[in-house]
């Protein structure tokens, strides 16, 4: 690896790992006095607002972005900055109507807090559900992607980086918890975002800035909103249609993502966090879906030669044509932590997971040092199980669109459940069990016909399939919730908002870092940049 790479660029990717690594341990060394139960699982809730926001950001910006955003980038152009620009709308609901209820109820994971609204039958199939969807999309999409990007940079084996990153990530994970996770997530995000703006600075530089890129690619390709029958496959309708459903899964009601929030100190630095992430996620456009347009630009320029046989090498081709030796290594040790920041917080909410929502429940009488052991090993389980699966994600076209597919099978289901149980009190426990049951059912039947859409002729995209999906849960929910009403409890009233201005009523704190503003400013913020781009 080295010899193929150079010195300098090798010796930064080696202190990275090695630093990173020996940082993750530290951590877990240093609070290993309180690191049973909550100390271990949510870092003793003691979570501010920075480390909240940069957490989250760094959970969910991993290798398929860099990657598959910049081959979206390539052949669609800005279409698929979709993605990063709905997110802060997300964030903004999580902040404002979410993350208090799950301060409020001192829950450790989210199936716990399903079963304080509806039951704990309802508990069980959202810690599988969670656990499953942690290493199947989580980790085992992203152990593939970076398995692919450095073959393709590096000539590394696929399998050889699988199990490397894997175990490297797995380290620090099981010894530090998460404190060990956030701590790293955060150093890593500034990693991560200082190496896409040197790729995005330098190939703008190169094409002549807004003005060279607006003279060789074609006016379409820089806007965000399609019409129907787009090259691209995602119209504007389906964008606000579908994306909803997997945005409030994935930034709501995720144990992966949530986590974090689920460790706040306090219910604002939930909230602020929340929306910090929110406005960071509004730089994935111009950080990774641009260069993959830049590419296009360049190439179509004659600045960079035609050498791509696959789109999904478009950022290993900027990195190798554009980057001087040293820059290479900062950019892959970016990707190395986009990747390990993403499998590290799969991990660990798995083993939060395994540890409270299956042996803590079962055994309640286990004291928090055993769980802490429980939870390392589910950790290793995880590991391994992610590794034997990436290798299959071969099978998608494209691996940005095969990830999304796979959530929006599976996102219907629990969106309707969580988002009717906040806001409709009648919705049951019977509706809430029977909805997922049938949404998971409806969700697997959909992913067939999907896997195997040569033989069946499948075509539905899979964002207006999500949506469809989410119609026909919401329906199931509903008319069960009339057959068997809920029998509330003292703790599942306060478990819902009876109005939803009841969620901006609380406390914030003064000035700029009032939860109410910093929402209303995001919001006008992401409006005006689709009014720009759409």
């Amino acid at each position: 690896m080295l010899a193929q790479i150079g010195i300098l660029d090798g010796l930064v990717i080696v202190v990275y790992l090695v630093g990173i690594v020996a940082l993750g341990c530290w951590a877990g060394i240093r609070t290993r006095k309180g690191a049973e139960g909550a100390g271990y699982f949510l870092a003793s809730r003691t979570l501010t607002w920075p480390v909240i926001g940069l957490a989250l950001f760094s959970t969910n910006i991993s290798t398929i972005h860099l990657v598959s955003l910049a081959q979206e980038g390539y052949d669609n152009g800005l279409a698929y900055g979709n993605f990063e620009w709905m997110a802060p709308f997300l964030l903004i609901v999580l902040a404002l109507f979410f993350a208090p209820l799950y301060i409020r109820s001192n829950v450790t994971t989210l199936p716990d807090f399903l079963e304080k609204r509806y039951s704990q039958a309802c508990r069980d199939f959202l810690a599988f559900v969670s656990i499953v969807s942690a290493v199947f999309i989580h980790i085992g999409f992203t152990l593939y992607t970076g398995a692919v990007v450095l073959k393709g940079m590096f000539g590394l084996p696929m399998g050889l980086s699988i199990v490397s990153t894997a175990v490297l990530t797995g380290v620090y994970t099981i010894i530090g918890g998460l404190m060990a996770v956030v701590l790293t997530e955060s150093i890593q995000t500034v990693v991560l975002l200082g190496g896409a703006t040197c790729i995005t600075a330098i190939a703008y530089g190169k094409i002549g800035g807004w003005d060279g890129l607006t003279a060789v690619v074609e006016p379409v390709k820089l806007t965000v909103l399609r019409p129907a029958g787009d090259p691209s496959g995602l119209p504007w309708y389906s964008v606000f249609l579908g994306y909803p459903v997997i945005g409030l899964w994935y930034w709501c009601a995720d144990q992966t993502i949530v986590q974090r929030v689920l460790g706040a100190k306090d219910e604002n630095h939930a909230r602020v966090g929340a929306l910090f992430a929110g406005f960071i996620k509004i730089l994935p456009v111009f950080l990774f879906v641009l260069p993959g347009l830049l590419c296009y630009g360049l190439i179509r320029q004659g600045a960079l030669p035609d050498t791509l046989e696959d789109s999904a090498d478009t950022y290993a081709l900027l990195i190798t044509q554009l980057l001087p030796t040293g820059l290479k290594g900062l950019v892959a040790a970016a990707l190395l932590a986009a990747l390990m920041s993403t499998v590290s917080g799969a991990l660990n909410s798995i083993a939060t997971l395994v540890s409270y929502d299956i042996f803590k429940r079962w055994r309640p009488e286990m004291a928090d040092h055993k769980l802490v052991i429980v939870g390392r090993i589910a950790t290793f389980v995880a590991m391994v199980a992610a590794i034997v699966w990436s290798p299959f994600l071969g099978h998608f076209d494209s691996i940005f669109q095969g990830v999304s597919a796979m959530i929006c099978y599976i996102a219907p289901p629990i969106t309707a459940v969580f988002v009717w149980g906040l806001f409709m009190r009648r919705a049951s426990s019977a509706g809430a069990l029977v909805t997922l049951w049938a949404g998971f059912g409806l969700g697997f039947a959909v992913f067939l016909l999907d896997w195997f859409k040569d033989a069946t002729g499948w075509n539905v995209p899979f964002m207006m399939a999500s949506f469809y999906l989410f119609v026909a849960c919401s329906v199931v929910l509903w008319t069960v919730s009339i057959i068997a009403p809920h029998r509330h409890t003292v703790e599942s009233e306060k478990l819902l908002w009876s109005n939803p201005l009841d969620a901006l009523r609380g406390a914030g704190w003064p000035g700029i870092g009032n939860y109410r503003l910093l929402a209303a400013v995001l919001f006008v913020v992401m409006v005006g940049l689709y009014v720009i781009f759409g």
